[in-house]
């Protein structure tokens, strides 16, 4: 199919501009076994050639989408790499994308963008293949992106708003009450529309699910954890419990998408809800281990914020629970990527709002130092991980000066002696 793929690929997102709802819904169908059955920078290729310029705003919007999908399952360290017609695609492409007049374009422009900064070589490799130009609005973007994250998917146009077309089962009415999205959601998890098959490590036996039914769940989802009834929010987070235990495969192909609508419930500002969050993810956090890795940049921020610090002991106690189990599930991959991001955020945001910069990354300091003088946790991992713990220290002291060793004087004294042994050596600021 790969010979083909690119001729193909062009004819369909052709057709993703159909006004026949049947029409585009078989398109999306077969774009997405596409992405998940062929070669997967192929797929890329195919997808920029025949819809990044596309006139059409809607098949810019499906091509978009489908990228989207396509880099979260290569992953940004290939993208990122300096491979000829890898990173030297996609990266203006999706600068190209994030500025798109389409509002649903630019969200999964961004999504990508977002995605992809989390790379420790993206500063590096944006400067050298962005064109200048746009180079500054994309900074910008990616600073925004970091501090208030990816927000929620934008609505459907007036025209199709409250209408969502289910494979195989015609069309659904979605009201702005929540309880029809919960029940819509429950039809498509019963649903035997199957078109892909997945494989479970743990029994061996294949499992099959409709990659567009699969879509709709997102969007159903989605729209139960964005509820303005919280306790249709708490339904909607029950229901990714249940689906990471049940039905992990609807989860592992769409875990951007899902995670940032998840996000939401831990940063609002219902602490009954967040709690629940919290409690929930502690749950999550075992069921998918290693596959969390792509989104913990999305998560840590959000536990960090008002959770490690919360004079709510309920709280508090259930974002330690979270953490503890990212560093238990996750280990190294999880302390390097979220070190690591809270580098780039005190470097980027500290000069212009330091307070904003102390009250989300002190307190995961604090933790993880805190951690490593009690266990060995980072004193006795690799060079990476000790590294990053000592390159956020350094930023901070570089910054901050002598407040920070003031600020860890408050806290038990392994922290505190911890700090001194990565300051050590280090220049006075």
């Amino acid at each position: 199919m790969d010979q083909e793929l690119e001729a193909t690929t062009k004819a369909l997102l052709h057709k993703a501009g159909e006004s026949n709802a049947f029409i585009r819904q078989d398109v999306d169908a077969a774009l997405d076994s596409m992405v998940q059955n062929c070669t997967p920078t192929r797929g890329m290729s195919a997808l920029l050639t025949g819809g990044l310029g596309h006139l059409n705003p809607v098949v810019r919007k499906c091509t978009s989408q489908h990228l989207a999908t396509l880099v979260e399952k290569i992953g940004a360290g290939r993208l990122l790499s300096g491979t000829k017609d890898l990173t030297d695609r996609i990266l203006p492409a999706v600068a190209k994308l994030a500025q798109d007049s389409s509002q649903e374009t630019r969200f999964f422009g961004r999504q990508m963008l977002l995605l992809l900064s989390s790379h420790h070589d993206f500063d590096k490799m944006m400067a050298k293949y962005i064109p200048d130009k746009d180079l500054a609005a994309i900074r910008d973007t990616v600073l925004t992106l970091k501090t208030k994250g990816l927000g929620e998917m934008p609505h459907d146009t007036p025209s199709a708003r409250g209408r969502h077309s289910i494979p195989g089962g015609g069309l659904v009415r979605v009201s702005s009450h929540a309880r029809e999205p919960q029940l819509a959601l429950r039809s498509l998890l019963c649903k035997r529309a199957f078109t892909v098959v997945y494989f479970s490590k743990d029994s061996g036996k294949a499992q099959t699910h409709s990659i567009a039914d699969k879509t709709e769940y997102i969007k159903q989802l989605a729209v139960l954890l964005s509820s303005k009834d919280f306790r249709e929010r708490i339904k909607g987070i029950d229901q990714l419990v249940t689906d990471c235990e049940d039905n992990p495969y609807m989860i592992l192909g769409n875990m951007f998408p899902i995670f940032d609508a998840f996000k939401s419930r831990l940063q609002e500002s219902n602490s009954k809800v967040n709690l629940y969050a919290l409690e929930a993810l502690q749950k999550i956090i075992p069921l998918l281990r290693d596959n969390l890795a792509q989104v913990v940049y999305i998560l840590v921020p959000a536990i960090v914020d008002n959770h490690l610090n919360s004079k709510n002991d309920a709280v508090y106690m259930a974002a330690t629970g979270a953490i503890q189990a990212l560093i238990s599930n996750i280990g190294d991959l999880f302390l390097f990527f979220s070190l690591s991001h809270f580098v780039e955020l005190v470097k980027e945001l500290y000069p212009r709002k330091p307070q904003l910069v102390e009250q989300k990354v002190l307190p995961l300091l604090w933790h993880i130092l805190g951690t490593s003088s009690n266990s060995g946790t980072v004193r006795g991992r690799g060079g990476s991980v000790r590294g990053a713990t000592a390159i956020l220290c350094q930023a901070l002291y570089m910054h901050m000066g002598q407040a920070l060793i003031d600020c860890a004087a408050s806290q038990p004294s392994n922290i505190h002696q911890s700090l001194n042994d990565f300051l050590k050596n280090l220049p006075t600021p």
